[in-house]
Parts: C-alpha cells; sequence; structure tokens
C-alpha cells in the first residue's frame, strides 16, 4: 500500500471514506463523503487543467477538454483508488459490503475525489497538487505516448462511421482580418447537416471546436 499523506485533522480523513450506506448503521457517524466528493471533483478538475494547460499549449481547447474528461473519469479515478489501496478504509454498510462495494469502481472513484476534497481542506492545494502530481498527473504522458488518447475530430469521425454514415466535412462558414492575424468559424457537417461550429486563429483549431461542439451535443441525447 503506497504512503498516503498524513493529515493534521483525522476526522477529515475518517470523512473521507465513510460511504452513506454507513450512516443507517453507525450512530457515531453523522456525514457522509458526498460533499467532500463534490469539493474534490472541483480541485481535481482544476488542478488537471491548470497542470494540462501549462504543459501542453499548442494544444486546442477541445483536445485540452478531451484530454482532461480522460485523466478525471469514473475509470481512471476508480482504477487510481484501487491502486492506493482506498477500497480497504472504506466505511460500509453490510449490504455494500456483500455486493462488492470495495471494489466498485464508481464508488472508488468517489472515495477518490472525497480524499482529495479532505487533503485540500486539511493542508492546501500545493500538497494535493503534489498528491495528485505523484499519482495522477504523470498518466497524461503514458495517455499521449500509447496513442489511446483522441482528439474530437478523430472522436467524432469514429462516431459516424459506427453509424454508417458519410465522414464528416469541414467548410469554413467565414474568415474574418488580415493575412497575418486569420480568424476562422468553421462548420462541420455530416450528410450535409450541421452538426456544429467552432471558431479559432486557424483551421484546425476552429476545426477541434465544431467537432467538439458535435460531440457535446450528441452527448445530450
Amino acid at each position: 500500500m503506497k504512503t498516503l499523506p498524513a493529515f493534521k485533522n483525522k476526522k477529515l480523513f475518517e470523512l473521507a471514506f465513510t460511504h452513506r450506506s454507513y450512516l443507517n448503521e453507525s450512530k457515531d457517524h453523522k456525514e457522509s463523503n458526498e460533499r467532500l466528493e463534490f469539493l474534490g471533483d472541483s480541485v481535481i478538475s482544476f488542478i488537471v487543467s491548470g497542470y494540462l494547460y501549462k504543459t501542453y499549449p499548442h494544444f486546442t481547447e477541445g483536445t485540452l477538454t478531451n484530454l482532461r474528461s480522460l485523466m478525471v473519469n469514473t475509470k481512471t479515478l476508480g482504477k487510481l483508488a484501487n491502486s492506493l489501496s482506498f477500497g480497504t478504509l472504506l466505511k460500509l454498510s453490510k449490504g455494500e459490503e456483500e455486493s462488492q462495494g470495495r471494489k466498485n469502481q464508481t464508488l472508488l472513484a468517489n472515495c477518490f475525489e472525497a480524499f482529495v476534497g479532505a487533503l485540500f481542506l486539511d493542508q492546501g492545494i500545493e500538497t494535493t497538487t503534489s498528491f495528485l502530481s505523484k499519482n495522477l498527473l504523470y498518466g497524461v504522458k503514458k495517455l499521449l505516448e500509447k496513442k489511446t488518447f483522441k482528439d474530437p475530430k478523430s472522436l467524432l469521425q469514429e462516431l459516424v462511421q459506427a453509424k454508417k454514415q458519410s465522414a464528416p466535412a469541414y467548410k469554413v462558414l467565414e474568415e474574418k482580418g488580415p493575412a497575418h492575424s486569420k480568424f476562422f468559424t468553421i462548420g462541420v457537417y455530416v450528410e450535409n447537416t450541421l452538426w456544429g461550429t467552432g471558431k479559432g486563429r486557424s483551421k484546425q483549431e476552429a476545426e477541434e471546436q465544431a467537432a467538439q461542439e458535435a460531440l457535446d451535443a450528441i452527448s445530450h441525447f
């Protein structure tokens, strides 16, 4: 088991591992880790976003957004929590225990977020950033090296191909500014239907934003 940061406030540490199901069986616990989970989710997103922004200045907003989503999704955080043996620390009801709650990926991911929220309250942003650097941020390079990360245009093309539709077509809708400082508005079309629009200082940036808008729209259906 990896060594976790030592907490000043032991109650915060304990709270981070208290699942709401445990409250029904314990008179001593009045609060679950859900509020810490809410806080930790935002803290993780903030730190990961800052790291990606500084480390990859050539990536567009759409690319950064998709890369961040891979870093903070349930699968990634659940695996990380498991590697840190968070499952053994969880306080669960007998029912959750019997249903293999300690191995539940969603439950573990939520616990990881709660732990980060607790760590932030206990020791501040620097210690929390250090913890995430050692346990989460290093994974960005692995994603890029293994080519498991895909930009918005690639993701949209795969989705469209899976539906057996024509490949996305990108068209310049508007072009402004002098030759040395162009600003493009581009639309992405699938079978002559506009799926999304994007803007940027380059066609590539505008195309990625258009693809991202299309992906976001699809995810809401």
